[in-house]
């Protein structure tokens, strides 16, 4: 069976099917727009710095703001700093974290310069003394790892890393099946997935290149992974994922309202600007409220709009008058 409960350390997971931890998009507001879309198993937070939790900034703290949110959520941290990484899994596990996971896969040059993210799989022993740490401070909370299948294609290290990360002590892996020269570009590589999965015991969650029902069938199928983990394909589509799930059950997929994605988007704005305040809301909105417009009548010219608004009731307003002009 395709779709099955996963467990991860001591956490039950309802199904195999989660939304990957993504700077700027994995707000509360959007984990919560998932999850009450419904089917996913698990959701993830955006980055959070382990040095950040160190030092004690608030506004890193603010990046794991769990007000609504139904369990489980995992945190993703990142950093290089053994002492920094321990700490921050200590604090979490205080806080009541359920997951960890840690960052390995990140390629923004801002996050490699420092030697955290996706440079880590340029030191491996490094990266697994982090593991270990964390493993340590984290006692029965599991610790979870993603990364990418290398740093180029001249160091594709993913199946040394993942027994690495196994042999560290952590629950599970997701792999993202590119390099972070890649960046985004090109196809996922799938195969090197497959092969990881063949080389550890522990879950194995492969991600790249799910954008539709059916890539998620070939990816559990070409693969054998435990679990996938939908990205960039939700920015705009939270319902992609509730397809994929009903999908697999062999459930009769159910078509997406006006009504349904205007109620959706509606709440979006309400939760966004509850959580950041109407200003850096609104802001931060905007890429979502642009990406729900994807493949929409008028969309440029929508797009456009959303662009130059500033306040909430204009936004509710817009897309209000936007589908009723529509029918709904």
């Amino acid at each position: 069976m395709l779709l099955h409960s996963l467990k991860i350390g001591n956490i039950i997971l309802e199904n195999n099917v989660m939304l990957a931890p993504m700077a700027g998009i994995t707000d509360n507001a959007f984990r919560r727009i998932v999850k009450q879309i419904g089917g996913v198993g698990l959701v993830c937070t955006e980055m959070i710095s382990s040095k950040g939790i160190f030092y004690q900034d608030q506004k890193t703290f603010s990046l794991w703001n769990r007000d609504g949110e139904l369990e489980p959520v995992s945190v993703q941290i990142f950093g290089n700093d053994r002492q920094a990484l321990g700490h921050a899994v200590k604090v979490l596990k205080e806080k009541g974290a359920k997951i960890i996971d840690i960052n390995m896969g990140c390629p923004a040059p801002k996050i490699v310069k420092n030697g955290e993210g996706s440079k880590l799989l340029l030191d491996l022993p490094l990266a697994e003394e982090l593991a270990k740490v964390a493993v340590q401070e984290a006692g029965e909370v599991p610790i979870t790892v993603k990364m990418r299948i290398g740093w180029d294609k001249e160091h594709i290290v993913a199946i040394e890393a993942a027994k690495r990360m196994e042999r560290a002590g952590v629950s599970a892996i997701t792999i993202h099946g590119r390099t972070r020269d890649e960046y985004y570009t090109g196809k996922a590589n799938w195969e090197i997935i497959k092969e990881v999965k063949e080389n550890v015991s522990i879950p194995v969650i492969g991600n790249g290149d799910i954008q539709s029902k059916e890539d998620a069938v070939a990816m559990l199928q070409q693969t054998k992974v435990d679990g996938i983990m939908v990205g960039r394909a939700a920015i705009g589509n939270p319902w992609l994922l509730r397809e994929i799930v009903d999908f697999l059950q062999g459930k009769e997929i159910q078509p997406i309202s006006n009504k349904e994605r205007l109620q959706t988007i509606l709440q979006h704005i309400e939760w966004e600007v509850e959580e950041k305040g109407e200003t850096v809301g609104i802001k931060e909105l905007r890429k979502h409220m642009c990406a729900y417009l994807k493949n929409m009548p008028e969309a440029a010219k929508m797009r456009e709009k959303v662009n130059k608004i500033e306040t909430k009731k204009e936004l509710e307003g817009s897309f209000t008058e936007y589908f009723q002009n529509l029918g709904i």
